[in-house]
């Protein structure tokens, strides 16, 4: 059989009708069996080079073919995934890439065509590996030196005669597009057509390495005419499930899935047995998912026998046809029905930004990336991006930005430019499939000959505007010349050009609609008609349109509200995208019914002059200010106001009027402090949240700040001085800062001592500062006890000043019956920081102290008398359950491998869209409600709140000091009574053991229970450990902040770290659920997973279901925590950064959360000491 007639029949093979085909295993294990030394190599500076094995043991690389087709295999491949110079190189071989691959392909060539015989004939595949660079990731190599790489080796092996060639282990897309790029040249040289085959490999996290996702990786290359496309490598069969099959909903091409035997342990050995591998995939074939399967590192001849024992008389995949526009950048993107509009943001352009291009000007192109990266956070899907600045090197500009704003957005990227090399060298920078932007038929078919080539060849979309060479009107105004120009245009680019109709996007022009030019009245409407006439016409091409162009020299305070105005009636059209400043989009229906009806006015040109009553409504719109209303108030309601209000508007001004007058401590005292009384009424009346009242803290300062160059040195409004720590061993300082604020901006001294203090540093402070009050602070229930230890050693040392507490894991009752009655002095538990203030002004006032401690020591012998009635109800009526008995009558999930995992600098962006809103707002920012919909409803403390957290985001997206890191592994495992144990990998002895408490009421529930039992038929189970950190300096940013006045910031950037942590937690459990094999539904809600409706459960240490935090010190072992993220356990078994998430996670469907009793703890912590 000639080679045409081969690849023909490998085509034909493939498709309906055809039969599933089979790759062969691994090259690399194969030959590590054969146990090769360094004179096989050629010598020890080639040793390790298996490519080179093809010139000096041809025989061996020919024994692992014949084992490979003996087994059955359809297909091998040549033993050439390194063989390109950039990988030889590190052999000072690269000059013998061609020899190699040449003679690599003769080699497999002769084997196969040894073993075709009539009905099973077969086929070689030339390797084309990743090489050792990434241009995404690592850099140190451009598009175009890795296209001549590629394009070298792919004329080596179409020369020796290989069937196919396949671009395999892919981990940049930008790579896989140079390897493309190669082979074209290479193909070009030749004069042939061989067909092309791409896999991708998954790393853990469920994406390339430098990204993608299956969806993003197919849209990227569905432009070109592929053999297969696939993933190989990576990890074993169970964790490419969701992967393969998102390709298989998409893709026109058949599907590959190349698995290994899983992923090597510490030990190098691979756990996917030849069984294990064969049942997985039998799986994939019987949904209908796959044409070729194969056996990547581990797998041997027997893996391949099994497959193709399995792949017999299957039914083949068949290609789907899908009619819809796609995109991506890292992400993918479908511009259809359910998206549109698609928001295209345009600040990043040159010719339409003046701050943007002021960065691009300074060279600030870092900065100027962040306008981007706010776009994309603003609402923007897609990103314009524009740098025709005629005063600079528009390449060089691009390049430098292209280069800084793909680490920073995953949208896709718009390319703004009429220069077709500009255009090029951005394709060459774009992992997805771009926008560009535009081409027309101005000057007749130049430009489509210039750009679509461009297309096609790198794989984008095409923006195409309604401009012709028509000599009298060559911009299509009205809407029947717009219609003309996009039906020309459309014949030419579907039949000439062969454009797919779903990746043309026509511009139907936009002209200003407010300048009075006679031109262009009427011309918004015959825009949006033009829209309306074009999707009908051609209903499976989109529309684009520049919103802003419209109201061009309209007043400032209108432009927005005539942008919104025109843009919804455009939608309402049928436009499927705006290029919009995506940051001050105004709701349609927010608009105020006059503004809206002169802006359609204006649109439809209605009325005799729309234009000018336009313009003269929003010209003399009085600007949003109370600068009027504050001016009309007595001066002392003035000042407090500012305070209420949390506003430094005028303030200034007025504390130099009232200066005039009073002494600076006389204001502080008089209508400044009234002002903070009344935040206090207003917090405790649940009028104002406690982001409110942390911008009135902010007043505060700035009041006291601007008068103390006024004062005298030994001037003092202290009401009285505060000593604050939060105890040994406790990290958590958010609500003991929130006090510090509070106090400080009421007329206290506060001196904070930090974090982890132990009770003796705490009794040296107390000496040398002489507090009127101590406040300790901690958030665990082990913090409650050290309390307990704290009041201790105090009273021990004499001290007795009233003592607040306060902390998540405390209550009046453990205050009154735990710390009360082991110290000498008064003892009062403060819920909250305003609560704080309250009874730290009740503890300066002497009538108002002693009727707090009268009050005090009634609750306590009421508490006492209640806790001694309860204890003998408990011993008299509670007998223990039964232990839960918990089927686990199911097959066991195999987790892909059992290594430990690093993830360093994962996607901010990501984890704060995971970050549940009722605790960030609710709980940390004292928002009352449900803020998602109140933010839904336009509720206007939500949207500033909102605002206020996106400003924090925005400077933490912008600090490359502040990373998401995670650390996690999957652990062999049984239970043990309440003893879950961990086994080696390796030895399969044990490693480890957690003891857990169990329930003696409710369901009798033990956290071990969710682990097959040890004696159940000896099989193992798994459970996975992680640990998840954001840092490391919040803390460091937080005191900067704080020390500067920016007490809302402050205390935002704390509570983000912490939500982010576990953000972070549900992003890396959610991806352990598909690495388990049993991933969450597609159309899984935020909603729906902050409720753990999923499979599975975690569980975190120091909460109700295992409250001991000593337990925490294993896990850190057993992941070398300290050492892969950087995160520190105190003396006391927190975290360090605080904003820090420890797990073990179980995949048991019956799981599920519970608490322990107080009882069950006590025996808990009994039956952990014996």
């Amino acid at each position: 059989m000639n080679a045409n007639n081969r690849i023909n029949e490998l085509k034909s093979l493939l498709q309906a009708g055809g039969r599933i085909l089979v790759v062969d295993g691994a090259m690399g294990t194969a030959i590590q069996g054969k146990n090769l030394g360094p004179v096989d190599f050629g010598g020890p500076e080639y040793e390790g080079c298996n490519e080179y094995l093809i010139i000096t043991r041809p025989d061996v690389i020919s024994d692992i073919h014949q084992s490979y087709l003996d087994s059955g295999a359809d297909i091998i491949e040549t033993n050439t995934f390194g063989a390109t110079s950039v990988v030889l190189a590190e052999y000072d071989l690269s000059h013998e890439s061609s020899r190699i691959n040449r003679e690599a392909a003769l080699l497999a060539r002769k084997v196969a065509d040894q073993c075709s015989e009539h009905g099973k004939p077969r086929f070689v595949a030339g390797s084309m590996g990743p090489t050792t660079k990434t241009i995404s990731v690592t850099g140190g190599i451009t598009f175009d030196e890795l296209a001549a790489a590629y394009e070298e080796q792919a004329i080596g092996l179409i020369e020796g005669g290989v069937d196919l060639l396949l671009l395999e282990t892919s981990q940049d897309t930008i790579n896989v597009k140079a390897g493309l790029n190669g082979i074209d040249r290479a193909l070009a040289i030749l004069n042939l057509d061989i067909p092309i085959a791409v896999q991708g490999t998954v790393e853990p996290m469920g994406t390339l390495l430098a990204g993608q996702d299956a969806e993003a990786l197919y849209t990227s290359l569905a432009h070109r005419d592929l053999l297969w496309i696939g993933f190989n490598c990576a990890t074993g069969p169970e964790f490419m499930t969701d992967h393969i099959r998102t390709l298989a909903s998409l893709s026109r091409f058949p599907i590959a899935c190349i698995p290994n035997a899983g992923l090597p342990d510490e030990d190098g050995k691979y756990n996917e047995t030849p069984e294990m591998l064969a049942n997985t995939i039998s799986r994939f074939i019987e949904s209908g998912w796959v044409n070729v399967i194969g056996g990547c590192c581990g797998t041997g001849p027997e893996h391949i026998r099994l497959l193709s024992e399995t792949a017999q008389h299957k039914s083949t995949r068949i290609p789907t046809v899908l009619s819809e526009t796609r995109l991506s950048g890292i992400e993918a993107l479908v511009v259809d029905e359910d998206t549109r509009p698609v928001i295209v943001g345009e600040r990043t352009n040159v010719l339409g930004s003046r701050r943007f291009r002021r960065l691009i000007n300074q060279g600030s192109f870092e900065e100027a990336a962040e306008v981007g990266r706010r776009q994309i956070r603003g609402g923007a899907h897609v990103l314009d991006v524009c740098l025709q600045d005629p005063d600079r090197n528009e390449l060089n500009d691009v390049v430098e930005f292209l280069d800084q704003v793909t680490k920073k957005v995953k949208s896709t990227i718009m390319i703004d430019s009429t220069d077709s090399v500009v255009i090029e060298e951005a394709l060459k920078r774009l992992q997805g499939k771009s926008i560009i932007n535009s081409i027309n038929l101005e000057d007749g078919e130049t430009r489509f000959q210039a750009v679509v080539p461009l297309a096609r060849s790198y794989g984008a979309a095409l923006v195409v505007g309604c401009i012709d060479d028509d000599k009298e009107q060559a911009q299509a105004i009205t809407k029947e010349r717009k219609l003309e120009v996009a039906l020309r245009s459309h014949k030419l680019l579907t039949e000439k050009y062969g454009v797919p109709e779903e990746d043309i996007m026509f511009d139907p022009l936009v002209f200003p609609a407010g300048t009075g030019d006679q031109n262009y009245i009427g011309s918004a409407a015959e825009t949006i008609e033009g829209v309306r006439l074009i999707k009908e016409t051609l209903p499976r091409t989109k529309t684009i349109l520049g919103i802003s162009n419209v109201s061009f020299g309209l007043p400032p305070a209108g432009r927005e509200v005539f942008n919104s105005v025109f843009l919804y009636h455009c939608v309402q059209a049928g436009l499927d995208m705006a290029i919009v400043n995506s940051e001050l989009l105004q709701r349609y229906n927010s608009i105020p019914e006059d503004e809206r009806k002169l802006a359609e006015n204006l649109i439809w040109y209605a009325g005799d002059d729309p234009v000018a009553a336009f313009a003269d409504h929003f010209r003399d719109k009085a600007p949003k200010t109370s600068s009027e209303d504050r001016l009309s108030m007595p001066l002392d309601q003035r000042l407090s106001m500012a305070i209420i209000e949390g506003s430094k508007e005028g303030l200034a001004e007025d504390l130099d009027e009232a200066l005039q007058a009073r002494e600076p401590l006389a204001i502080i005292n008089g209508p400044l402090m009234d002002g903070m009384d009344e935040v206090g009424r207003q917090f405790n009346a649940n009028q104002l949240i406690v982001a409110e009242v942390l911008q009135s803290a902010e007043s505060m300062k700035f009041a006291v700040s601007h008068l103390e160059p006024y004062m005298d040195r030994l001037d003092a409004a202290v009401k009285g001085k505060v000593l604050l720590a939060t105890v040994k061993g406790d990290v958590h300082d958010i609500g003991k800062n929130l006090v510090e604020i509070i106090l400080s901006n009421n007329g206290y001294d506060v001196i904070n001592l930090g974090i982890k203090v132990p009770p003796q540093d705490l009794i040296d402070a107390y000496r040398e500062h002489n507090p009127d009050i101590i406040g300790l602070s901690g958030l665990l229930v082990k913090s409650a006890q050290m309390m307990v230890e704290t009041v201790r050693d105090l009273r021990q040392a004499g001290i007795k000043p009233p003592i607040l507490v306060g902390g998540a894991a405390l209550s009046n009752r453990f205050t009154r019956l735990r710390i009360g009655p082991d110290y000498d002095g008064l003892v009062a538990y403060a819920q909250d920081a305003m609560t704080g203030l309250a009874l730290a002004n009740t503890l300066r006032d002497s009538d108002a102290f002693q009727q707090l401690s009268s009050k005090i020591e009634a609750e306590t012998v009421e508490l006492l008398q209640a806790e001694q009635t309860r204890q003998a109800n408990t011993e008299k009526d509670e007998t223990p359950v039964a232990p839960a008995q918990i089927d686990h009558n199911f097959p066991v999930p195999q987790p892909p491998d059992l290594r430990i995992h690093t993830v360093k600098d994962y996607d901010l962006d990501k984890i704060f869209s995971y970050i549940n809103p009722q605790m960030l707002y609710v709980r940390h920012l004292g928002y009352q409600g449900r803020f998602e919909d109140a933010l839904e409803n336009g509720d206007p403390s939500a949207v500033e709140l909102r605002e206020a957290v996106k400003k924090v985001e925005d400077i933490l997206l912008a600090d490359p000091t502040i990373t998401a890191s995670a650390v996690f592994k999957f652990f062999p495992c049984n239970s043990e009574g309440q003893n879950l144990i961990l086994y080696d990998t390796d030895s399969g002895s044990e490693l480890d053991r957690f003891f857990f408490g169990r329930q003696s009421q409710r369901d009798g529930l033990c956290i071990s229970d969710y682990s097959r039992p040890k004696n159940d038929t000896n099989t193992k189970d798994y459970v996975a450990m992680f640990a998840t950190t954001i840092g490391p300096d919040i803390r460091g940013l937080a005191d900067k902040w704080r020390d500067e006045g920016r007490f809302l910031d402050s205390h935002i950037v704390q509570a983000l770290a912490l939500e982010s942590a576990e953000a972070f937690a549900e992003v890396l459990h959610q991806q352990i659920r598909q690495m388990w094999g049993f991933g969450d539904p597609s159309n899984i809600t935020n909603s729906e997973l902050f409720r753990a409706q999923y499979g599975g459960t975690r569980y975190s240490f120091g909460y109700p279901a295992c409250p001991r935090l000593e337990d925490q010190e294993k896990l850190f072992k057993l992941l070398d925590v300290n050492s892969n993220i950087g995160v520190e356990l105190t003396e006391g078994f927190m975290m360090d950064p605080e904003g820090s998430v420890t797990a073990l996670v179980f995949h048991h469907p019956e799981s599920k959360y519970f608490n322990l009793s107080e009882r069950d703890i006590e025996k808990l912590e009994q039956d952990s000491r014996s």
